[in-house]
């Protein structure tokens, strides 16, 4: 389609970095690929984080890998930028100098 899409991620791996380099690997591809990236990037970035993480948890439990990650995406859809995230990675926003909260981590003493 027309529409100009920017995707960026971080991920921080808890453990060892299985975890971490598959959710960068398979991620994105999830994002991508799921139906509703058009209509609803911000549903497709959340069914891709359960998918990736149902994913790994597949292939952990078959190779007794014993890793997990934090991560954060953006994708940025034309002029809306979409964020999603798990655990405590955070992504901050500077605009005209100035810090812009986009989020609020997952954090233990977090209700």
């Amino acid at each position: 389609d027309d529409i100009d899409r920017a995707y960026f991620a971080v991920f921080d791996g808890h453990g060892g970095v299985d975890a971490a380099n598959y959710s960068a690997t398979h991620l994105h591809v999830n994002v991508g690929l799921h139906e509703e990236i058009v209509k609803n990037p911000a549903e497709a970035l959340k069914c891709s984080f359960q998918k990736t993480d149902e994913m790994f948890l597949f292939k952990a439990k078959r190779e007794k890998l014993r890793s997990g990650t934090t991560g954060v995406s953006a994708l940025i859809v034309g002029n809306k930028l979409h964020i999603a995230w798990l655990g405590d990675s955070q992504v901050m926003l500077v605009q005209r100098g100035k810090a812009v909260t986009l989020m609020e981590p997952h954090k233990p003493e977090r209700e």
